[in-house]
């Protein structure tokens, strides 16, 4: 697999080795001894969320406080989506910054979300299945959530006609009002 960091500190792309034949293809879609000998940081999962949707639906921004924090290591494993990271640790050189890339199920690629990081994204096509492995399990209480429409964010969805939304995200706070809460994890430069 090939590891590459992205836009903002400890966010990671993890591009697999797909060995294609007659029959179709496999790849090894994650291996905790590569990502910590590669990034240096060690991730042990402690959960998997699977989560379907239909096309022009979003999701996020989703991130929990520190502690407990959780780290995701986020896969497209049907369908397409358009992914988005945004730092929200306070004091980092990349605060209010994202990196977007396109997962799907042909290439396996995989984004690797750190503790205190934000995490969204918009389904391309229908009957999208995103699969979340987080570090630590569900706890009531802890989640944050940024409404993925701030304009201050700007993020370019690239959506042509407005996109099916919870309510929750719908009405989450801005990321400059989150930042009034006091919720938002503190950078650690740990690279």
């Amino acid at each position: 697999m090939r590891i590459t960091e992205l836009g903002i500190p400890g966010v990671f792309a993890v591009t697999p080795k797909r060995l294609d034949d007659d029959r179709g293809s496999f790849h090894e879609g994650f291996r905790t001894d590569v990502f910590e000998r590669e990034t240096g940081r060690a991730f042990e999962p402690r959960q998997i969320n699977y989560s379907v949707s239909r096309r022009n639906t979003l999701r996020g921004i989703h991130s929990v406080t520190v502690p407990p924090g959780q780290a995701k290591f986020v896969t497209c494993v049907r369908g397409a989506l358009r992914d988005f990271v945004v730092d929200l640790r306070i004091g980092s050189p990349t605060f209010g910054h994202s990196t977007s890339n396109v997962l799907d199920q042909d290439s396996g690629r995989s984004v690797y979300v750190p503790e205190g990081v934000g995490h969204g994204f918009l389904t391309l096509t229908d009957n999208a299945c995103i699969c979340y492995v987080l570090s630590s399990t569900y706890i009531p209480g802890t989640q944050i959530d940024i409404n993925p429409l701030d304009p201050d964010l700007a993020l370019p969805w690239g959506f042509t006609e407005p996109p099916l939304m919870s309510e929750k995200d719908a009405h989450a706070l801005s990321l400059k009002d989150t930042l009034s809460t006091g919720r938002l994890a503190h950078w650690k430069d740990d690279s």
